[in-house]
């Protein structure tokens, strides 16, 4: 287990960042400081002992950060979730809603067995949207969604309420 550290405290917040108004969580600051980035993980990582699941899902680009060492820590397989036409294979894709358009998460058709218990790790949780589509292309896809977690929730922005009835933690909130 790693040593005590403040999670909540390593991540930087930058203001006005990608535009005026928004406070923008950063964590680059945890992922550069050895402490903060092993704390990460293992907490991900206490959050998912004992639950059900076969793999670990995450999606594009920071999801893989963390889904990544905690798929190797409890001995399960990692699923990458990407934007539209980053896979080599025969994929299945799922649209969802931006505030500006429409963007696609895609998963390999062969990324799990029908059946498979899946788990979906990221770093942030906000509004709920892309991890929503994520749910629905899993369940598409004949897996079941074990539950998520996130190293970040914005609370404030209701991400929790699109995820009702799937299990949902997080480790830092705002």
């Amino acid at each position: 287990m790693s040593e005590s550290v403040d999670i909540k405290t390593a991540i930087r917040e930058i203001r006005d960042f990608p535009k005026p108004g928004i406070l923008f969580r950063d964590i680059t600051t945890v992922l550069r400081d050895p402490a903060s980035l092993r704390a990460s993980i293992d907490a991900i990582v206490g959050e998912l002992r004992g639950m059900d699941f076969d793999v670990v899902a995450g999606p594009e680009s920071r999801g893989f950060i963390f889904s990544m060492p905690v798929a190797y820590a409890l001995h399960k397989g990692f699923v990458p979730a990407r934007k539209k036409g980053k896979l080599p294979a025969k994929t299945v894709s799922r649209g969802y809603q931006l505030e500006y358009g429409e963007e696609y998460i895609e998963m390999h058709a062969d990324a799990f067995e029908p059946g498979s218990r899946v788990v979906v790790v990221d770093d942030l949780l906000a509004t709920g949207g892309t991890c929503k589509a994520l749910f629905g292309l899993i369940e598409s896809m004949g897996g079941v969604v074990a539950g998520a977690v996130f190293l970040i929730e914005l609370t404030e922005l209701g991400g929790r309420d699109k995820l009702a009835g799937y299990d949902t933690r997080s480790i830092v909130r705002y």
